[in-house]
Order: structure tokens, then sequence, then C-alpha cells
């Protein structure tokens, strides 16, 4: 049980507007509340989500845009997937700086805490550090050709 001295440090936390009871409680204790949710994520903003993954068969969250990515991991990532050879036909990129409940829902979403977040036939593949892994072990060059979503090798012209 959380002591008196803790809930009124919560407490006095939590009338700040920049930071909310939850966090606040646990930063505090966070084994103790390990068993509470506090989910954010709108049935409405869930049902965006998924038909966003469903778009095309590789789908980047990212800040900004893949012509003008508004941070780093952002750019090194559509980087990445531009060495790989991705189809721009298979490619969806999503703005999350746009839509603030997007961001945050896509965090929950994923269980992921960070963007970009890429995922691939509708499945969470990771973030930027999880993509340079996968891009410098050759595990994603792998995934992708094995899902077809890398732009077709050109037939050699026969002679």
């Amino acid at each position: 049980m959380l002591s008196r001295t803790m809930l009124s440090t919560a407490f006095r936390h939590a009338s700040r507007p920049s930071r909310p009871i939850a966090a606040s409680l646990v930063q505090l204790h966070p084994m103790r509340l390990t068993p509470l949710q506090f989910r954010l994520l709108s049935t409405q903003t869930r049902t965006a989500i998924d038909q966003a993954v469903a778009s095309k068969p590789v789908v980047l969250f990212m800040k900004g845009t893949p012509e003008i990515p508004q941070c780093g991991f952002s750019r090194a990532s559509i980087q990445i997937l531009g060495l790989q050879g991705v189809d721009p036909n298979k490619f969806s990129a999503f703005n999350v700086l746009e839509d603030e409940e997007l961001r945050q829902g896509l965090k929950e979403y994923s269980d992921w805490p960070t963007i970009p977040q890429l995922y691939v036939d509708k499945e969470f593949v990771g973030g930027c550090d999880i993509l340079m892994s996968m891009h410098q072990n050759g595990e994603l060059s792998k995934m992708l050709e094995e899902k077809g979503v890398l732009v077709p090798a050109e037939a050699s012209p026969e002679q």
C-alpha cells in the first residue's frame, strides 16, 4: 500500500498541469501500480490505426513526411527503407505530428514508446533502433523480400 507521504507527493505533482496523477503514482511506486491499466486509446483511434496499418503492406508512422522528415529517427527509417528497395506502391507513411491522439494512441496500440514505428503485413516490426539493427544484420532485407514488398528486379535483356 502507498504511504501517506507518497500519496501526498503524488497529488502535489498531479496538481501541476504538466504531470498527470497516473504518471506521478507510477514514478513513485511502479511495482505496486503495474496491475492498474491507464488506457487512453479510444475505439475510434484504434479503428483508425487498424485501417492505417492495413492500408499498405509497409506502413511507417513517423514525424513528418518521407519527403520532409521532422526528426532524425524518422529520416533514418525512411533512408533504411529506401536502401532496402521498398516498392513505393506498397508503402504508406503517416505523419503523427498532424494528430496528437494518433501519436499517443499509437504508443499504446503497439506497446512501443517511441516514433517512428514500422508495420509490415499488419505486424509491428519496431522503431528506428530495431530497423537499424535488422538492416545491418540482414534480417530486414530477408523479411521484406519474403513479404514481396521490394521493387522487382528488372529482367536482364536476353542476348
